[in-house]
């Protein structure tokens, strides 16, 4: 099923960049974008399951172009050689869609001793997209896509507590984090303009994938319950496919889209002092100093 027949969208040889491709939307857009023509490199975390999908592409779309990069997003060395990877090989990179997350019903912090939520739907957004500026703005036009959500909204970011030390309650620390995916898309756009590089972000709708299946039996036993109320991974990815390929969003950069289409995020999500603080928390965090 081709999703993006009227969208425009046309990646013919163009190189693009998956994380979390392994499952739900992130396999679904590594599937679409290869039936456009592109080169594909996907993050996966698990081999076995990573070839899979190489294998699973190659077969339904006839594009053999589809490379498998292993990559454990939770964990910032494992970050530094992914990029370090993909920068060695000298190739343009003219699309990012940083699509990994994970949902956490449990603290857990990661090798780094960071709140494993924060971590990968946030500070690996941010750290892989800084570690690969500089090859992005060489490619352009090129296009950086965040997947965020519409859980933002519930989301405040508490700088004193980010990783919910004090008290962790599931839902709040994935809205926060899927906020900071917003935030950190508006002020990344602000000091790319001119670039030649775009950035957006998307809400997918409330998808039934793979997201939280690591939280033990029970979750794995409703999953597929709760999945009958809730869009198709087919159907979720829709808009973060479009923006990563469609000519109609060809420079245009700093929105989030709901159903291919612009739309207003939360008010906190348009705090310029909040996104600022924000950028230089995830600076220190990553030890990464941006230059932007």
């Amino acid at each position: 099923m081709v999703l993006m027949e009227n969208s425009g969208g046309q990646l013919w040889g163009k190189h693009c960049m998956i994380t979390g491709a392994s499952s739900g939307l992130g396999k679904v857009t590594a599937i679409e974008l290869a039936r456009m023509g592109a080169r594909l490199t996907l993050v996966c975390r698990n081999r076995a399951r990573g070839e899979a999908i190489v294998a699973e592409i190659r077969h339904r779309t006839g594009n053999d172009a589809v490379t498998l990069m292993l990559a454990d997003l939770s964990v910032q060395q494992s970050i530094r050689e992914l990029a370090a990877a993909l920068l060695a090989d000298r190739e343009p990179l003219h699309v990012l869609v940083n699509n990994a997350g994970v949902f956490n019903l449990r603290r857990e912090l990661t090798a780094d001793g960071i709140e494993a939520v924060f971590a990968v739907n946030h500070l690996s957004y941010f750290m892989l997209t800084m570690l690969l500026l500089e090859r992005l703005r060489q490619s352009a036009p090129a296009r950086i896509v965040n997947v965020a959500s519409a859980a933002h909204r519930h989301g405040t970011i508490d700088f004193d507590d980010l990783g919910g030390a004090r008290r962790f309650r599931p839902m709040r620390i994935y809205a926060q984090s899927k906020l900071a995916n917003i935030l950190f898309t508006y002020e990344l756009a602000r000091r790319l303009e001119g670039s030649g590089v775009s950035v957006n972000c998307a809400h997918p709708g409330g998808v039934a994938t793979g997201l939280g299946a690591n939280n033990g039996a029970l979750a794995k036993l409703l999953m597929p319950l709760i999945g009958l109320f809730m869009r198709s991974p087919e159907r979720g990815a829709v808009t973060q496919i479009y923006l990563a390929s469609s000519a109609e969003v060809e420079g245009v950069s700093g929105q989030y889209f709901v159903d291919c289409k612009p739309a207003r995020s939360s008010a906190q999500s348009y705090d310029l002092a909040l996104a600022r603080r924000l950028w230089e928390v995830s600076e220190r965090m990553t030890g990464l100093g941006a230059g932007l």
